[in-house]
């Protein structure tokens, strides 16, 4: 019974404008900052290494900063994140890509492939008349 009321609840806060992307993929995340009483929002662009299923489904994105390797976890539900843009499309063969974690410079480099981009599913405007 009580998963039933779960269930409803995460249906409620689901989100359905965030574009497919898969592990590999080069996205830059657009996140909602509050700083005292101003709310900003910074962009943090890396690749996903991992994405979590589920009903709070989650993804990782790595990125190099300054030298130093730096991911961070996103709930895909949240709204702490704004919106999410795909920048590129890579080949992988493998769902975690945390063997990223060893490699540097040239040699954690990924093929990009060309992919049929999907964006969010966005209202169309109304025709002219």
């Amino acid at each position: 019974m009580s998963n039933l009321i779960i269930e409803k609840l995460l249906a409620k806060s689901k989100r359905t404008d965030l574009p497919k992307f898969a592990p590999g993929d080069t996205v830059r995340v657009h996140v909602r900052i509050k700083e005292g009483d101003k709310e900003r929002v910074q962009a943090f662009e890396g690749v996903v290494i991992a994405q979590a299923k589920g009903p709070q489904a989650s993804f990782t994105v790595r990125k190099i900063s300054f030298g130093q390797g730096v991911e961070r976890i996103f709930p895909v539900n949240s709204k702490v994140v704004d919106r999410v843009d795909l920048i590129r499309s890579s080949k992988v063969r493998r769902a975690k890509l945390y063997y990223l974690r060893g490699l540097k410079g040239k040699a954690a480099r990924l093929k990009d492939v060309e992919r049929e981009r999907t964006p969010a599913a966005t209202p169309e405007p109304a025709a002219a008349q």
